[in-house]
C-alpha cells in the first residue's frame, strides 16, 4: 500500500506543475513546451489560497516550504513575464 501523500509532497507537486508551465520542466511525456503564464498563474493562485486557508494549521517546516514555494514562484513569474529584461540597463 502506497504511503499517503504529505502536505510537503502536494505544495512540491503544485510547485513542479508551475515549473511545467513556465517551461523550466518537461510535461510527463518528456516534451518541454512554451511558458504558459495563465497556467503558472492560476497554480500560484491556487497556491496562495492553500496559504490562506491552512494558516495556522502548519507545522513550522511545511509553512516554510510552502512559503518558500509561494516566493520562488512569484519572483520566477515576473521574471518570464518581463521576458528577462532587468528594470535599470547596467
Amino acid at each position: 500500500m502506497p504511503e499517503p501523500l504529505s502536505f510537503t509532497a502536494f505544495v512540491i507537486s503544485l510547485a513542479s506543475t508551475a515549473a511545467i508551465h513556465f517551461g523550466d520542466l518537461p510535461d510527463p511525456s518528456g516534451a518541454k513546451s512554451e511558458p504558459n503564464l495563465e497556467a503558472a498563474a492560476q497554480m500560484i493562485e491556487i497556491l496562495s489560497l492553500l496559504d490562506q486557508k491552512t494558516r495556522g494549521n502548519l507545522t513550522a517546516e511545511e509553512r516554510q516550504v510552502l512559503e518558500q514555494v509561494l516566493y520562488e514562484l512569484r519572483l520566477r513569474f515576473v521574471e518570464v513575464a518581463g521576458g528577462g529584461k532587468r528594470i535599470i540597463e547596467p
